[in-house]
Formats: structure tokens, sequence, C-alpha cells
């Protein structure tokens, strides 16, 4: 293998792991957290999942960016940005659905 492939290969390692590190940071960004949505969900779940939405819509545009001004690593950028928002969407969908299954009291107090 030839060094230049080597490199190639590093590289496009580092953008999968960039682009799923963005896709993390803007959803973390626009939602408290998996946690707080399976606590919460009896009152809150559609304004919670509105903003997991948002965040995805969110670095989706980043990713498409990315990749746009790098089409040498634009497959890693997509597959990393694409892995990273499966990934996330499957967590808060799973918290809700927890959340909505619990008797549990949440978090938040009401007046």
């Amino acid at each position: 293998m030839a060094l230049n492939e080597i490199g190639n290969a590093a590289s496009n390692g580092i953008a999968i792991l960039v682009a799923g590190g963005i896709v993390y940071e803007i959803v973390a960004a626009n939602c408290s957290s998996p946690q707080t949505t399976e606590l919460n969900a009896d009152k809150r779940a559609p304004t919670l999942m509105k903003w997991v939405h948002l965040g995805l819509g969110q670095a989706a545009i980043f990713i498409g960016v990315a990749a746009a001004f790098d089409p040498s690593h634009r497959g890693a950028i997509i597959a990393g940005g694409l892995l990273a928002g499966v990934l996330m969407y499957g967590l808060y969908n799973h918290a809700k659905a927890a959340g909505l299954a619990s008797s549990l009291p949440g978090t938040e107090q009401y007046a």
C-alpha cells in the first residue's frame, strides 16, 4: 500500500469523526438530553422532539457544506454525519417512547 493511500484512509477516518462530532454537537446545542426527554416526555415530548428535528436539520446543512468544500472527503463526511444523525435520532426516539410509557413523575414542576 502506497504512503499516499494510507494518508487518505487516515484523513477519511478523521473526516468521519469530525462529521459525526458536529452532528452530536449541533443536536446537543438544540436539546437538553435524551434523559431529559425521557423524564419529561409526558408533558413536553412534542417540543423536545421539535428541537431534535431542528438540530438534525442544522446538522445536515453543516454536513452538506463540509462535503461541498471538501470533495476528496465527501463520502466520509456524509457517512459520519449520517451515522451520527441516525444514532442521535434513535436515542431521542427511544427516550420519548420510554418516557411516554413510564408512570414515574417528571423532573419539572408546572404551576
